[in-house]
């Protein structure tokens, strides 16, 4: 645990520093490629205005350490590494959910007493309906989180009740993937064959989650609470629409109400699904181009994504719609609604080609480009030189398709 000087606690773990309690059968190492991603992204994430756990050092061990990447078989030797983390607690859904299966209830019971009096200061522990409370904050704001994901295309990889936290910050850097193309089906992690954790089920997963976590506590919730408690769960999906639609009107600029704002947001994603356009980039894109040019259907070169888009047969009627919706507008500007998408609409994300690029360099004793990525992961939303200069914001190499990523670590 350490103190900032600003007075906030934060937990501090090392992983990959050898065997815990919770390694079972595992040697508690880590390798120098999960390490660098989870370390490159957590603070990419936290730059882009996702809670996130966060990352204050990445140390390449002495050791070497065995792994079967895609467990096929294969085992290779892989350099070790330890990467420093902090979140204001690790306390997961499943930190609940062990205790109530083995029926140790005075122990949750005095667990959650203490997540609450440490972290949800809003509740009043001699309130008797604090658990309903505390379930009902978790409710919302992983419903939050999750939306904020998929504003971003980002894909967890392994969404179980271990990975989910209580405080509904993103946690476990494992598999994970941003999209390139748009595509509800993307699966991030190599070894997930069913698809369990593919980009479009991350919602429900996460109402999944949030049953066993209701589970957890029902043993001690009176017969009214267990009522009102499955009450705010069935909420959940409202709660995520609206905080999904409210990101995306964010992204494309929309101010105020529109009844038909869900079918212009909807419109679009299935022309760029489609299209296999580039998800990141069509966004970013539409923040750039004027008004004029849309108008015209004059895409300038540059804009790579929105040429890919502007090939559907149905893009200029989209087109028509968010120019008349954009005119709605009261008292915006052109340049206001570019201003304003800019940001909210990143021009850089830690793609995977990239992080790849950086491990491969960080193998050979060469952490350039480790550093690169981490500095201009600080300003997603800015156009750099140096990561122009990098291809950041270009067409993913055509290598970046055949990426596979394991939760092997």
């Amino acid at each position: 645990m350490g103190v900032t000087r600003h007075g906030e606690r934060w937990e501090l773990q090392l992983k990959g520093s050898g065997k815990t309690p919770y390694s079972r059968n595992g040697d508690g190492r880590a390798v120098l490629r999960s390490s660098v991603r989870e370390f490159l992204c957590s603070e990419a994430m936290h730059y882009l205005g996702i809670p996130t756990s966060r990352a204050a050092s990445l140390v390449v061990s002495d050791d070497d350490v065995w792994r079967d990447q895609f467990y096929n078989g294969n085992i290779k030797k892989e350099r070790g590494a330890i990467v420093l983390r902090l979140a204001k607690s690790w306390f997961r859904i499943g930190s609940l959910e062990i205790l109530a299966h083995s029926g140790e209830l005075d122990l949750l019971r005095r667990l959650l007493d203490f997540i609450i009096q440490e972290h949800f200061p809003s509740i009043a522990m001699n309130d008797s309906n604090r658990y309903l409370e505390f379930f009902s904050t978790v409710v919302s704001e992983t419903a939050n989180l999750i939306s904020l994901w998929m504003s971003v295309g980002f894909a967890h990889g392994v969404c179980n009740t271990d990975n989910f936290s209580l405080l509904s910050i993103t946690i476990d850097y494992g598999p994970f993937g941003f999209m390139d193309s748009y595509d509800p089906n993307f699966v991030p992690n190599t070894s997930d064959d069913e698809k369990r954790y593919k980009i479009g089920n991350q919602a429900s997963v996460g109402q999944f989650n949030l049953s066993k976590l209701l589970q957890a506590l029902k043993p001690l919730l009176d017969p009214r609470q267990k009522q009102l408690a499955s009450q705010i769960l069935k909420g959940y999906g409202e709660h995520y629409y609206n905080r999904f639609t409210e990101l995306f009107k964010t992204k494309l600029g929309l101010l105020g109400e529109n009844e038909n704002d869900n079918y212009l947001i909807a419109f679009l994603l299935k022309i760029v699904e489609d299209t296999k356009a580039d998800f990141t980039m069509t966004f970013r894109e539409l923040s750039e181009i004027t008004a004029d040019q849309l108008k015209e259907l004059h895409i300038p070169e540059e804009f790579w994504a929105l040429q890919d888009v502007g090939k559907h047969k149905l893009f200029s009627e989209w087109v028509t719609m968010y120019l008349l919706r954009l005119n709605n507008n009261n008292g915006d500007s052109d340049a206001k609604r570019r201003t304003r998408m800019a940001t909210v609409n990143p021009r850089y994300i830690l793609r995977n080609w990239m992080a790849e690029s950086a491990v491969q360099k960080a193998n050979l004793n060469d952490f350039s480009e480790v550093q690169l990525l981490e500095q201009v992961l600080q300003h997603p939303f800015q156009r750099q030189e140096a990561a122009e200069r990098a291809g950041y914001s270009l067409r993913p190499p055509d290598w970046a398709k055949h990426l596979k990523v394991s939760c092997s670590s």
